[in-house]
């Protein structure tokens, strides 16, 4: 897979603010996803962007909704070395399928020497964990870009229903802004396009995974409890530390 590229920048402040967050939802409203998807990445709108991607059980349609704009946005994977095999193997279908510019991002081996010996910290530990693997890698990924694209949608729980399309990232002091362009969609909506466009399923999802992260922190979920339930299952977490739940929108 590709190296993250460095971007030299010269540090003039933000690269946003919350009033360019605000300008941009109010330029697009009631704009067609594919439409304004195109409109920021053709016009360079929010600078140097990549995707963030669990090749969860949803993943598909945001990165085949990137790809047909433009390909060469790199996709970043955090491979914790924790994840189901069955997410692997997806990852790596979708990668050929779609022609995605994939980069996979790893936990500091000095990091897990010191903190995660015997790889348990999950056990223990989950925010811990997810520092180590996850928040960590991807901050240091992400410097390099002013824009990141998410999966998030507003049905998956209560702490994503208002969120809106784009937000600057409120774990970043230099203002890099966060998009969310399946935010406004519906499970049905999400359905109906892996079906317009033939597109693969994660393996897990027909037996009861409708969010998928680390195989010790992702159970199956029974009907009719939150599509995110079988995340972190029994603590008192639902977010991995990505993505802050109770962030504020700008509308």
């Amino acid at each position: 897979m590709n190296a993250v590229r460095a971007i030299d920048r010269i540090d003039t402040g933000p690269r946003f603010t919350e009033q360019d967050a605000i300008r941009l939802n109010r330029m697009f409203r009631g704009t067609e996803t594919e439409e304004w998807l195109r409109a920021v990445i053709e016009g360079s709108l929010a600078g140097d962007t990549a995707v963030v991607s669990s090749f969860g059980a949803e993943s598909a349609v945001l990165l085949h909704l990137i790809a047909q704009v433009d390909p060469t946005v790199p996709v970043l994977f955090l491979e914790t070395g924790k994840h189901f095999p069955e997410t692997l193997a997806y990852r790596d279908e979708l990668t050929d399928r779609l022609g995605l510019n994939r980069v996979d991002l790893y936990p500091e081996i000095a990091d897990l020497e010191a903190r995660d010996e015997s790889g348990l910290r999950w056990s223990y530990d989950p925010d811990g964990c997810c520092e180590l693997r996850k928040v960590k890698p991807l901050a240091t990924a992400l410097a390099g870009f002013d824009a990141s694209f998410t999966g998030r949608k507003a049905f998956q729980s209560a702490t994503r229903a208002s969120l809106p399309r784009f937000e600057v990232d409120s774990s970043d002091a230099q203002g890099r802004l966060k998009i969310n362009p399946l935010i406004d969609w519906s499970a049905e909506d999400i359905a109906a396009y892996f079906e317009r466009h033939d597109l693969p399923r994660h393996p897990l999802v027909e037996r009861g995974f409708p969010s998928i992260g680390c195989s010790p922190c992702t159970r199956q979920v029974s009907a009719g409890e939150d599509p995110r339930a079988g995340r972190w299952s029994g603590w008192d977490k639902v977010e991995c530390g990505i993505h802050k739940p109770g962030e504020e929108p700008f509308l």
